[in-house]
C-alpha cells in the first residue's frame, strides 16, 4: 500500500475540506519528485509553451518591473540559483501533460481527499510548480477552481480574507472569469482587519473556501511550492453563473444580483456562457499575452539578456 500524502488529517479536515482554510502536513517535500536533482531535471526540459519566468522588482528597487523571460541554456541547477540570487519567479504549469509522473501523484492526492471526504467527487485536477526569491510576493488575487497550496522548500506567509463584499467584488470576479486573468482585485489596507495569517513551512499545505481572496510573501529564503486545483460540480455551475453575469454586465448594461447554480434561470445563463465561449470576443478577451523579452544570462554582472520581443502562446 502507497503511504499516505497527507499527515495528522483530522474530522475537521474532513468536515471543513472546501468550506474554510485548512493547514495539513504532507509529505510531498520528502518525495523524488520535488528533491533539488528532480526539479533541475524538470526544468532544464521544460517547453517555453508551458511556462513563465518572471522578472519582478528587487527588495530595495525604486522602479516597478514585469517582464517574462526565457532560460536560455542555462542548467536547471543554474536557473534555480538565478531565482535564490532574487528578483525572478517561475511557474510551471500543466505539470501533467509534460511529465506524466505528476498527473499520478495529483490524481493519488485527490484519490486520498476523495476517500476522506464523504461525497466529494472532483475533476479536471491540475497542478503546478512555484520556485520564486526571497521575499517575493504574490499580489491580492483571486481564483476560479478550488485551490491548495503545498509547501515544498523554504517558507512563507498566506493572508486569506473573506469571500464576500468588499473583499471580492462579485464585478471584478467576473472579469477574472472573462479574461482568465488573475489581477485586477482592489486591495484596501483596511482588509487586513479580516485576514485570516498562516505560515507554510515545507511538509505543509494550505487550502481555503472557494474564490477566497488572498495574497502571499516569501520569507527571506528560496521558495518552492505546488498549487493543485480542482473542479466539482458546484464549482462548475459556480462559474458557469459568474461568467454569464460578467456578459451581462460588462455587453449587456445589466447589473446581476442572482447566484442560482440550478433552475431556469440557472440553465439560461448557461446557455448564454456556453455561446459567448464559441464567440471571437470570448478569444479577443483573452488574447492578452506578456511578451517575452530577456533570457537569463550565466554572468553575475549580467544575470538578464535583453532579446527581441515575441510571444509564446
Amino acid at each position: 500500500m502507497t503511504a499516505s500524502i497527507f499527515r495528522e488529517w483530522t474530522e475537521d479536515c474532513t468536515k471543513g475540506w472546501g468550506q474554510k482554510p485548512l493547514k495539513i502536513s504532507h509529505t510531498l517535500h520528502e518525495h523524488p519528485l520535488f528533491s533539488p536533482d528532480g526539479l533541475a531535471e524538470l526544468i532544464q526540459r521544460y517547453p517555453i509553451e508551458h511556462y513563465s519566468l518572471i522578472r519582478t522588482s528587487s527588495v530595495g528597487e525604486a522602479k516597478k518591473v514585469w517582464r517574462r523571460g526565457e532560460v536560455g541554456d542555462l542548467t536547471g541547477r543554474e536557473v534555480i540559483d538565478k531565482i535564490a540570487a532574487g528578483g525572478l519567479w517561475l511557474q510551471l504549469r500543466e505539470l501533467k501533460s509534460v511529465d506524466p509522473r505528476y498527473y499520478d501523484l495529483v490524481q493519488e492526492i485527490y484519490g486520498e481527499v476523495r476517500e476522506r471526504v464523504p461525497g466529494f467527487n472532483s475533476f479536471g485536477h491540475e497542478m503546478g510548480i512555484l520556485i520564486s526569491s526571497p521575499y517575493a510576493k504574490a499580489h491580492y488575487h483571486a481564483d476560479l477552481p478550488g485551490q491548495a497550496l503545498w509547501q515544498i522548500a523554504g517558507s512563507k506567509r498566506v493572508y486569506l480574507y473573506p469571500a464576500e463584499e468588499p473583499y471580492l467584488p462579485q464585478a471584478e470576479l467576473e472579469k477574472i472569469a472573462l479574461t482568465g486573468l488573475e489581477v485586477g482585485l482592489r486591495y484596501d489596507p483596511e482588509f487586513e482587519r479580516q485576514a485570516l495569517v498562516f505560515d507554510l513551512k515545507p511538509g505543509e499545505m494550505l487550502t481555503w473556501e472557494l474564490n477566497a481572496p488572498h495574497r502571499v510573501e516569501n520569507h527571506g529564503e528560496l521558495s518552492i511550492s505546488m498549487t493543485t486545483e480542482h473542479w466539482t460540480e458546484e464549482i462548475r455551475r459556480s462559474q458557469m453563473v459568474t461568467m454569464a453575469n460578467g456578459i451581462l454586465r460588462q455587453h449587456f448594461g445589466v447589473a446581476p444580483k442572482r447566484r442560482q447554480i440550478a433552475g431556469p434561470a440557472f440553465w439560461a445563463k448557461a446557455s448564454l456562457q456556453a455561446g459567448w465561449r464559441r464567440s471571437p470576443w470570448f478569444k479577443r478577451e483573452r488574447r492578452r499575452v506578456l511578451p517575452v523579452d530577456f533570457r537569463l544570462g550565466r554572468s553575475a554582472n549580467n544575470p538578464i539578456v535583453d532579446i527581441p520581443a515575441y510571444i509564446v502562446r
